[in-house]
């Protein structure tokens, strides 16, 4: 079907909430390259935002995907387990930086495992609340919209939020929130809201996301820890969209050599199908009763397949190396760009978690959320998926595969240079 006519069928039958803007539909993909129903290539700067570190169809998942599919699509691993469940969660096992011997369970989706974390964190703790950031991303189920850092698009519609969800500053220099700043703040809402004998964790992405992607600093980290010693809480992180090896290490943690109770992670886990994690500290993970964690499908055997074979291509096309070489080149086209438009600052990167501001006044840093629409709009028109994101709608966040040509990247950033050209 073509474009035209797959559009129609959306306007019909795909609720509005649930239906995206863009008007062209993917046929096939490889690598860093999707092409629509009409045939129209385009190059991929979004990667499902941030799912396909690997690039579309790897063929060795692709492969491993098909070699499952002849063996079992399901069972339920409750029901009846199987080697991939538990081959996954050794190999995480081995991976995830927490304190001790870790634990894993598999879920579908980040959303899934945030909750999932949630849940353990009370059951170890046999405490309720939790503290999360501003500008922090975690989900659209209902326990974790209440979350989420930022109120639109993700809770205006659907009336109140779950309680027991406290709120802290999360460290944006750029943005007028020192790291001095966030922590008296954090230690603020420990005494005005979530009194720490009555709070379970403490959760926060070591690089926000939706949030605009910004870092949080190795100093930050460890005060957090220090925090929740001190106070017997536990330390959840979110990678699910800064893990499986995004900012040139496989979780982005370990930039700060800081050992977390439970990590949470997603997205490229599995290049493209739909799988999460858990995994924290075994006595943390152990702590509720038989039965009370999982679902039908978590950790289909699909998709425990696809997570094996992307974890071996971590390791024979040293992909962390490559993200730290796409992240120079980003870092230096960023750095041209800087110099020469007046409307792009605060360029960034760790990794190839990679991102700069639009303004409309580097003065006051006025964020300038119209240009970035703009941009991204007209990039598409050119033949580039491009993302923007931020609490102000002004961050160009870049999501590529990490195994993207060097040929293919250059030509997409020229695409972003001749926009800009065109645009201001």
């Amino acid at each position: 079907m073509s474009n035209a006519e797959l559009n129609e069928l959306k306007q019909k039958y795909v609720a509005a909430g649930a239906a995206s803007p863009a008007t062209a539909f993917a046929d096939r993909a490889e690598n860093a390259e999707i092409w629509d129903a009409d045939g129209n290539r385009f190059i991929d700067f979004a990667g499902g935002i941030g799912v396909l570190n690997v690039g579309h169809r790897h063929p060795k998942v692709v492969a491993a995907v098909k070699a499952q599919l002849d063996k079992v699509m399901h069972t339920c691993q409750t029901v009846m387990p199987y080697e991939g469940y538990v081959k996954v969660a050794e190999k995480l096992s081995h991976l995830v930086p927490v304190r001790g011997h870790a634990k894993v369970m598999l879920a579908n989706s980040g959303a899934e495992a945030l909750e999932n974390a949630v849940k353990i964190a009370r059951a170890a703790t046999g405490r309720s609340n939790v503290i999360c950031f501003d500008g922090g991303y975690h989900g659209r189920t209902f326990y974790t919209m209440a979350m989420n850092g930022k109120v639109a698009p993700y809770q205006s519609d659907f009336g109140p939020m779950p309680g027991t969800v406290f709120r802290a500053p999360y460290p944006v220099p750029y943005h007028g929130v020192s790291e001095d700043e966030a922590i008296r703040g954090l230690k603020m809402t420990l005494k005005t809201d979530a009194n720490p004998k009555d709070t379970a964790a403490i959760v926060l992405e070591p690089v926000l996301g939706e949030g605009g992607f910004y870092p949080a600093s190795k100093s930050f980290l460890e005060k957090i820890r220090e925090i929740c010693d001190e106070h017997g809480m536990l330390m959840i992180i979110d990678e699910v969209q800064s893990g499986f090896g995004r900012t040139g290490k496989m979780f982005a943690i370990e930039h700060s050599g800081v050992e977390p109770d439970i990590m949470t992670m997603a997205k490229s886990m599995a290049d493209g199908m739909p799988i999460s994690a858990v995994v924290g500290t075994d006595k943390v993970m152990d702590a509720s009763g038989p039965n009370s964690l999982g679902g039908t499908y978590t950790g289909s055997p699909t998709a425990c397949a696809a997570a094996l074979a992307v974890m071996e291509v971590f390791e024979e096309e040293n992909i962390l190396e490559k993200s730290r070489a796409l992240g120079e080149k980003l870092a230096a086209r960023f750095g041209e760009w800087q110099t020469k438009f007046n409307c792009i600052d605060n360029v960034r990167n760790m990794g190839a978690m990679a991102a700069f501001e639009l303004v409309s006044n580097k003065t006051d840093r006025t964020p300038n959320p119209e240009l970035a629409a703009a941009l991204c709009k007209k990039a598409r028109e050119e033949g580039l998926i491009l993302l923007s994101c931020g609490m102000y709608g002004n961050t160009i966040r870049f999501l590529m595969p990490v195994t993207i040509e060097d040929s293919v990247l250059n030509e997409g950033l020229d695409i972003i240079e001749s926009c800009l050209e065109s645009l201001i």
